[in-house]
């Protein structure tokens, strides 16, 4: 993995030192450079967790990816930088059902710097955009948003996210390092599984720095300062849309 290429991907000069800001800076160019998609899923086009692999991808390619990809290759990057790291599983919370899914379900990352840890996340999509310190049971700011981390009665912590009638989960997770390799499974029931929403419809999404922007097959969904606009638009639209808003076509499996 080269990184000097990898940090030109996400449009930063690098950091001096592995400190919390040089953390930040590198965390907000990734979620502002690099889509949340599922593309390669659609197409199946297998996915495996090799970091060359993923670094041909996500850097020579300028794809994006999904959590184990997205946050795996950022781990790598860190490490490179000199940071200290656990590569942590988690379960993300399923609203309509009301349940976490199963162990590994997700990949994020748990980054120490100095005396405090930090949840970084650059592969779940639409969530906080600076890496927030594991403080548990305080208020964390991130924008306009409202984060919290709680113990539940497994031993893991839980991330919440206010929505302005309570806190409602977002994932739980251990704090457990755990090697690459151990996300794998889950990796390849999230590319097969037709229980599996990444099986079962397209998604592609980039932050903007006063937004988001995101893509299914059948709608265009851009939000700026607030404002929500929706586009709905045919096959022909979504791979107008998919270049214009992420410089990307489908693989050629992709129907």
């Amino acid at each position: 993995m080269e990184v000097r290429h990898y940090l030109e991907r996400i449009g930063s000069r690098g950091i001096d030192r592995p400190d919390v800001d040089g953390l930040m800076r590198l965390h907000r160019a990734h979620l502002l450079a690099v889509p949340f998609e599922n593309l390669h899923i659609r197409a199946r086009i297998p996915i495996e967790l090799d970091v060359e692999r993923l670094f041909d991808k996500v850097v020579r390619q300028r794809r994006g990816g999904f959590c184990y990809e997205l946050n795996g290759l950022f781990a790598e990057l860190l490490e490179r930088l000199g940071y200290r790291l656990a590569r942590v599983q988690g379960q993300v919370y399923e609203q309509r059902r009301q349940r976490y899914g199963p162990p590994f379900d997700h990949m994020a990352l748990l980054v120490e710097v100095g005396d405090e840890r930090y949840l970084v996340d650059v592969g779940f999509g639409d969530l906080f955009m600076d890496p927030l310190p594991l403080r548990v049971d305080e208020p964390l700011q991130d924008g306009g948003r409202t984060y919290r981390f709680s113990h539940d009665g497994s031993g893991q912590l839980v991330l919440k996210r206010a929505n302005g009638r309570g806190d409602v989960p977002v994932y739980r997770f251990s704090t457990d390092d755990h090697p690459f390799a151990d996300f794998a499974p889950m990796c390849r029931h999230h590319q097969t599984s037709p229980h599996s929403h990444f099986t079962q419809r397209t998604v592609v999404s980039l932050a903007l720095p006063e937004g988001r922007v995101t893509l299914t097959e059948r709608r265009t969904i851009l939000t700026r300062n607030g404002v929500r606009e929706e586009r709905s638009h045919d096959e022909v639209g979504f791979r107008e849309a998919l270049w214009a808003h992420f410089g990307m076509t489908p693989p050629e499996a992709f129907h």
